[in-house]
């Protein structure tokens, strides 16, 4: 038995109740729900499974999750705005339960939306994936940002330098930092026990970001359209595992 056996037993845990949370959303997500109702359904939904909510109140975040619409690159805010057709929104939900956090999100599409807004989600998940899947351990942090990277510029799209992923288990934000851009064997190796996330921001347009000023909301600075998928990952003896997969098997949209 590994010595990260519990600690991957309470990452598996605490990454289920997260994607469950992005699950039961994805029904409600639809022309005329306003990002507050969406706050509100996985507020309820976490609390009831016994766990608690990582962004609310974290560094003065007044919400339980992020939502981030259209061309809101990350930690978009809910409010009393309505999901229009068409819209794209980003849904980041990170769970505390038991001491451990789980952190993910999903790309959701509002009715029928654009193809570009289809290719540039289709080109963000599979970077997310194409990192995920030459996990190992050995294996050089900047091997990930070198995928991610190399496979969204060849579709034409950029990424974004100013977040990354992170370490996490029982602190939401750890060492190491995980760049979604970058060369081949740079950085640190990964071990067996290690746990981070993989997120990518991927814009359409150029890479440059700004934050509103409430301190938190971060745009393209072109206003163009953003997207961002995200997976909390364990690193084991041969490989790896992806705590927050989707228990319904939704990975991309449209999910059905």
């Amino acid at each position: 038995m590994s010595d990260y056996t519990e600690k991957f037993e309470k990452m598996r845990a605490a990454g289920n109740l997260a994607a469950r949370t992005l699950d039961m959303l994805t029904d409600h997500i639809k022309p005329g729900i306003s990002t507050d109702e969406l706050d509100d359904l996985g507020y309820e939904f976490t609390k009831d499974h016994g766990a608690y909510s990582a962004p609310q109140y974290y560094r003065g975040f007044k919400k339980s999750l992020c939502t981030s619409l259209n061309h809101v690159v990350c930690h978009g805010i809910p409010s009393d705005r309505v999901l229009d057709e068409g819209d794209v929104i980003n849904i980041d939900v990170t769970a505390i339960l038991d001491g451990h956090y789980g952190d993910t999100s999903r790309m959701y599409t509002v009715g029928e939306v654009s193809i570009k807004s289809k290719n540039l989600i289709d080109a963000t998940y599979n970077s997310m994936m194409k990192a995920i899947n030459i996990l190992k351990p050995g294996l050089s942090l900047g091997d990930i940002g070198h995928v991610i990277q190399s496979h969204v510029e060849e579709k034409g799209f950029s990424v974004v330098r100013d977040f990354c992923g992170h370490g996490i288990s029982t602190t939401f934000h750890e060492p190491p930092n995980v760049l979604h851009y970058g060369k081949k064997n740079t950085g640190i190796n990964v071990h067996p026990g290690m746990t981070f996330t993989i997120e990518p921001m991927i814009n359409f347009g150029k890479y440059d970001v700004k934050v509103l000023n409430d301190g938190w909301t971060a745009v393209t600075k072109d206003k163009s359209l953003s997207a961002q998928f995200e997976h909390t990952v364990g690193i084991t003896e041969n490989g790896y595992e992806i705590f927050t997969e989707s228990a319904k098997g939704y990975s991309k949209p449209p999910y059905k």
